[in-house]
């Protein structure tokens, strides 16, 4: 199914399209299993005072899951933003300068988000 046009044009598969589907398809499957885990977090914190947070997030497997949902959240934004960018965004150089953006606001987001669980739960005073 090749044609001379692919040629003409020299563009032809990135051969990316696959591993990205993969990676946006697993990341949220990876959210959609710590939903419970999160909903439970937010319904039994709710209202509740500074320390009976830092005390739940104490526990190693509390901090552990809760990191592991925010990165998985940001990498699953970023992919998703990416397939929206490149199938809207028809300038090269804007298109290009917004993927730049979205991966850095993606990484911003589960920097910011690691940081606070773990200054939270190793205890260190704000």
């Amino acid at each position: 199914m090749r044609t001379p046009l692919k040629n003409v044009r020299r563009l032809g598969s990135a051969k990316d399209g696959t591993d990205h589907f993969w990676r946006q398809r697993l990341t949220a499957v990876g959210a959609l299993l710590l939903l419970p885990f999160m909903l439970w977090f937010a319904i039994t914190l709710f209202g509740a005072d500074y320390q009976t947070v830092r005390q739940t997030l104490a526990s190693p497997i509390v901090a552990i899951l809760l990191v592991v949902f925010i990165v998985t959240s940001a990498v699953h934004m970023r992919l998703g933003m990416q397939v929206i960018i490149e199938d809207y965004v028809h300038t090269d150089g804007t298109k290009i300068a917004l993927l730049m953006l979205n991966t850095f606001f993606a990484v911003l987001i589960g920097l910011a988000g690691t940081y606070a669980v773990l200054k939270m739960s190793f205890g260190v005073a704000m």
